[in-house]
């Protein structure tokens, strides 16, 4: 690209897009900028882009008109699950970069399709797993990659969060549950410690808890099984009260990682060996939403292979498909490995200050009850 910035549109105005994205985008502002906002709502496109001094801003029915203006170079998806991988293919084609939320589709199929649209087109397509930019995650896969615990024999990890009535996160056709939404950080960590898919998924799933879960699961309980008999388990729940934590546990120490999954809290991470007394890191909180805009821009600018891929949001979607296959079939499902992907190393932590706790709000809510 001639220009040294990557022009952005940001296109969805809920949640997380106003507490998290659009103040990470002031983070990113060396080689990132953004200059429009696309969303259905004309009160959000308004309000928002004169806080942001944003230029332009466009309704969700002139989508494709943005795409073929000229205007941006890249497009962040932050919508509902059920519509990354239309407005995505729709960026592709049109010669534009995507940053997709994760999931990164509701099905493999419609993922392996946005991956082949980005090859086809040259178009970069990432998967926005802010996690493997943020320092606390990636300092517990280098202690445990490196040998200091031993080998890895088994992960375990709690993630649950107390979701109000009525959130799009309970709403079964727009891609809500427990899985989708929280689930897929357990995965993908597990992945990223195993280095590898599952052999095998057994699941269990309740519904009908009280009035959130009668579309979507309450709570699932996972269990994989990866070579070498190595295990790992996670419970994911929408009724629990808020805990994000995992453990890894090798042949000759562990590891404890407290809002491992977290974007606002701070995170503190335990390395015990063997005799030896608890080595305790303090991660303050920090902005992981600049970081990763910061990272895709570069990849952009230099041409570079993001390395939280298309393919990285296709496998962990085989294994999300294999835990629903189990639930369904109240049996064990067997995954077939793929070849080895890339995985996030210490070298890519970037750090960006901790953004505005209380950034204006236009139509949202508050997720969680908590």
């Amino acid at each position: 690209m001639a220009r040294d910035k990557v022009r952005y549109a940001l296109v969805g105005l809920g949640h997380i897009a106003q507490t998290a994205v659009l103040p990470g985008f002031v983070n990113a502002k060396n080689n990132s900028e953004l200059v429009a906002l696309v969303s259905g709502d004309e009160e959000k496109r308004e309000k928002l882009t004169k806080k942001y001094q944003v230029e332009y801003s466009f309704d969700y029915s002139d989508y494709r008109k943005l795409l073929y203006s000229g205007l941006v170079d890249a497009v962040y998806i932050s919508l509902p699950n059920h519509m990354h991988a239309r407005f995505t293919v729709d960026a592709l084609q049109a010669g534009v970069h995507v940053l997709c939320e994760k999931p990164l589709a509701m099905n493999v199929e419609d993922a392996k399709v946005m991956a082949q649209v980005s090859e086809v087109t040259g178009s970069k397509l990432m998967t926005a797993y802010r996690l493997h930019f943020q320092r606390a995650n990636l300092k517990a896969l280098e202690i445990a990659r490196s040998g200091q615990i031993g080998d890895v024999r088994f992960f375990n990890s709690i993630f649950s969060m107390r979701v109000k009535e009525g959130n799009i996160r309970t709403d079964k056709r727009r891609g809500g549950g427990p899985l989708f939404d929280i689930g897929i950080y357990c995965i993908n960590a597990t992945r990223s410690f195993f280095g590898e898919l599952p052999e095998q998924v057994f699941a269990f799933a309740n519904q009908g808890f009280d009035k959130r879960s009668l579309e979507v699961d309450e709570m699932l309980s996972v269990v994989m099984k990866f070579s070498g008999g190595r295990m790992a388990t996670f419970i994911v729940s929408f009724a629990g009260n808020h805990q994000a934590v995992y453990d890894v546990v090798g042949t000759t120490g562990c590891l404890r990682l407290e809002n491992a999954y977290e974007y606002y809290n701070d995170m503190t991470l335990y390395y015990s060996k063997l005799s030896a007394p608890t080595r305790t890191y303090k991660y303050k909180k920090s902005d992981q939403f600049g970081p990763e805009i910061v990272y895709f821009s570069d990849c952009i600018l230099n041409n570079k292979t993001p390395e939280t891929n298309a393919t990285e949001g296709v496998l962990d979607l085989m294994v999300i498909e294999a835990i629903m296959q189990s639930v369904k079939s109240r049996k064990p499902v067997n995954l077939t490995a793929l070849s080895k992907t890339l995985h996030p190393t210490l070298k890519q932590a970037i750090h960006r200050p901790a953004v505005d706790n209380k950034p204006v709000r236009v139509h949202i809510e508050n997720p969680s009850m908590d």
